[in-house]
């Protein structure tokens, strides 16, 4: 893959600190776990998919489809990772607005500080901004530009552009390890519907048109795309079922609930994490540890931690702070030579991956919903709106409510 789109309602507002403090935490934790296991090159890769990074997003506790996805993540990993660069060997630069203007100054210090090709790796980030924003004119005018980069010199892109014809903003992913051209084709993993004319002189069959233009030729230099696929996130703010694959959910929070006793023994290291809190790490587990097919329904993730605007429900804050402490305690054990609990963490994923094969959902979904926003309160719940009080008197749901029969 090469690039890709992802197009998102556009939505205004910011972060509030109690979240955006988190989302760092627990952001720069999943790449630290991801250099540690996969290596830079995995890293720039994931960032470069569009459907890992919403599910990201999702994890870290913002609005499942919203364009403030893609500022807020970016935002909250260059926090957490730039002042570790020299040791674990990546570099955000750029952002939103003045910021992504600043990006061609930046890379020429982390050029000057790891002896990459400064004035290379400015032109790629010029170029990927140009294509975006000129030579594909699709009415979405770019406002956000990062350029993420390891000192080995593999890189991506991420940058956003809005429309404010259509209240939607469209984010673009670049790789450059797998990038032949800028000018010829550069996108060959992009999903979604039909969006009607656009101006590409990037595509396949516009080799002509581009010498046209070149040599300024009286040809009209259009290309007619007939078919665009990307990831196209709904204008509805409410997690529905349609959105989510059940099956895997619903592994999800089998796994969390029933927790298989023969399955389980290298996972009694988690002695005092309850299931609630096991949902969220068997979510953040597969962010690190998923392959790229499991990224396809995002809106999943939301289920780790909610989000922001209380949908799927209210962000719960106690079980994002006991995630974020059992993922970096695994971590500093497994520098100090002890990885049985990282390993715990990444089995999670495995075994709800087998839970998945036989597993049949129902049709409880919305029940689930209900009583996970019922019992936020329990779980230190918080919204842009305020903290999460307790029912009047309604009751919450007694026992387990799951998606299977």
């Amino acid at each position: 893959m090469s690039r890709g789109y992802a197009d998102m309602p556009l939505h205004y507002g910011s972060v509030p600190p109690w979240l955006a403090q988190r989302m760092s935490l627990l952001g720069g934790a999943i790449i630290e776990s991801i250099l540690a296991d996969y290596g830079k090159a995995e890293v720039i890769r994931r960032l470069s998919d569009p459907f890992w990074f919403q599910a990201l997003g999702c994890v870290l506790g913002m609005d499942w489809h919203s364009s403030g996805i893609t500022t807020s993540v970016m935002g909250a990993l260059k926090r957490a990772v730039n002042p570790r660069s020299k040791e674990l060997g990546i570099y955000f630069c750029g952002g939103k607005g003045r910021h992504s203007r600043e990006t061609p100054n930046e890379l020429l210090v982390v050029a000057d500080r790891t002896g990459l090709p400064g004035t290379d790796l400015v032109r790629s980030s010029k170029l990927a901004a140009k294509v975006d924003n000129t030579a594909i004119q699709d009415g979405f005018q770019l406002y956000l530009h990062c350029f993420i980069v390891s000192d080995q010199g593999e890189w991506s892109v991420v940058q956003q552009g809005m429309n404010d014809a259509t209240g939607m903003a469209r984010r673009y992913h670049w790789n450059s390890q797998s990038l032949q051209s800028y000018v010829d084709a550069p996108h060959t993993f992009i999903y979604g519907q039909n969006q009607g004319l656009i101006l590409n002189l990037t595509d396949k069959d516009a080799g002509n048109t581009r010498q046209g233009v070149l040599q300024l030729s009286k040809e009209n230099p259009t290309h007619l795309i007939q078919e665009i696929k990307h990831l196209k996130m709904p204008a509805h703010h409410e997690v529905r079922e349609k959105d989510v694959d059940l099956k895997r959910l619903g592994s999800v929070l089998a796994l969390a609930q029933q927790q298989p006793v023969g399955d389980f023994e290298s996972l009694l290291l988690l002695e005092g994490v309850g299931p609630r809190t096991l949902q969220s790490l068997t979510l953040v587990s597969e962010v690190i540890h998923g392959t790229p097919s499991r990224f396809r329904d995002p809106a999943r993730f939301s289920f780790a931690h909610g989000g922001k605007d209380g949908h799927p429900f209210p962000v719960p804050v106690n079980v994002y702070d006991d995630t974020i402490n059992v993922l970096k305690q695994a971590l500093h054990k497994a520098k100090l030579g002890d990885a049985d609990k990282k390993g715990a963490i990444q089995q999670l994923s495995t075994l709800a991956r087998r839970i998945e094969t036989d597993f049949v959902p129902n049709e409880n979904f919305e029940r689930l919903v209900e009583k996970e926003r019922q019992e936020s309160w329990q779980h230190g719940g918080r919204t842009v709106f305020g903290k999460e009080q307790p029912p009047a008197k309604k009751d919450s749901g007694n026992g387990q409510l799951s998606l299977f029969d």
